[in-house]
């Protein structure tokens, strides 16, 4: 385990309410559950639901909750997926307990999860945001709510989204700013499609956020087509039709790293792609992602990612 990962286990209630979206919850839950397995952190999570009864997803899904919301430990996140019968929910589950179960911890809502939030009065005074259609409607309804268009809201300990796609960025947000970049990168990086990994497509911008600019994507794919002979930042500067300075802020603004940093993270990435998915040699490795000696790919991976190569090597067998 990385020694700058937090070393105390962290807790995560997830509550979930009647029509809630699979996806939703893949998207949140999905990208901790590869951080506890890549890292070793101590993530634990329990299902809780609106109303301590089993809830229907959109598609049918059943899931009962494993415990009732009063009988929960104290959580350090809470996610709250909210669903489509929110409009008919009587409010199953009493502000009280809610209030309980938040109080103190990080709270995600996500999809209609504001709503859940609002209707108990702990968005008040506050800022929020939630699926895209439902933005007017919210600020009608909940008119002590600060309502943004943003894709996710972060304000104080809670925070709001809408779709899927915002609850992925959001949740590798929460990743990056727990765990560190090289972390968050990695949980990113493992939804890629299966197939395109093992025949060795390169994916230059596939983790990234859909809301950052055309020309971050450009310079992205500009590093991706050279990992076995990395450019200078000048010389990608250059080919971009930038300044070196104006490449750094472009990475540090939407990003929160420098573009040298996210550049060993792309080739890192690839060269455990490599690893897990194709007979070459460390030897051959290296030099296809741009490293001098086995030696050093090796220590790039064991400080960015924990990461043992033989381990990485038969994970998938």
């Amino acid at each position: 385990m990385r020694s700058d990962l937090p070393m105390h286990p962290i807790h995560v209630s997830v509550v979930l309410c009647d029509a809630f979206s699979n996806m939703v919850l893949a998207c949140l839950l999905e990208p901790l559950r590869v951080v506890r397995d890549q890292t070793g952190a101590n993530i634990r999570w329990n299902i809780l639901t609106d109303g301590d009864r089993a809830v229907a997803s959109s598609s049918g899904l059943s899931v009962s909750p494993e415990m009732p919301m009063a009988d929960a430990p104290p959580p350090d996140l809470v996610i709250i997926i909210g669903g489509d019968a929110f409009r008919d929910s009587k409010g199953a589950t009493p502000a009280r307990n809610l209030g309980r179960l938040i109080r103190g911890a990080t709270v995600i809502a996500a999809d209609t999860g504001a709503w859940v939030l609002a209707k108990g009065g702990f968005l008040n005074a506050r800022k929020a945001t939630l699926h895209w259609q439902l933005l007017e409607e919210f600020a009608e309804e909940f008119p002590e709510v600060e309502v943004l268009p943003d894709r996710y809201v972060q304000y104080g300990r809670f925070w709001t989204c809408g779709s899927a796609a915002s609850a992925f960025d959001l949740m590798l947000k929460f990743i990056r700013d727990r765990f560190g970049a090289s972390v968050a990168f990695d949980a990113g990086a493992m939804f890629l499609h299966d197939n395109a990994r093992r025949h060795g497509a390169s994916y230059p911008d596939q983790t990234l956020s859909q809301a950052v600019s055309p020309k971050l994507k450009r310079v992205v794919v500009l590093m991706s087509e050279a990992l076995e002979a990395p450019r200078s930042i000048p010389a990608l500067a250059e080919q971009a039709h930038i300044s070196e300075r104006s490449l750094r802020r472009l990475f540090w603004t939407e990003l929160q790293t420098t573009p040298g940093r996210y550049y060993l993270l792309l080739r890192l990435a690839r060269a455990r792609e490599l690893l897990r998915y194709s007979n070459l040699s460390l030897d051959q490795i290296a030099m296809r992602c741009g490293f001098a000696s086995t030696t050093t790919l090796t220590r790039s991976l064991r400080k960015n990612f924990s990461s043992d190569p033989l381990r990485d090597r038969w994970t998938n067998l």
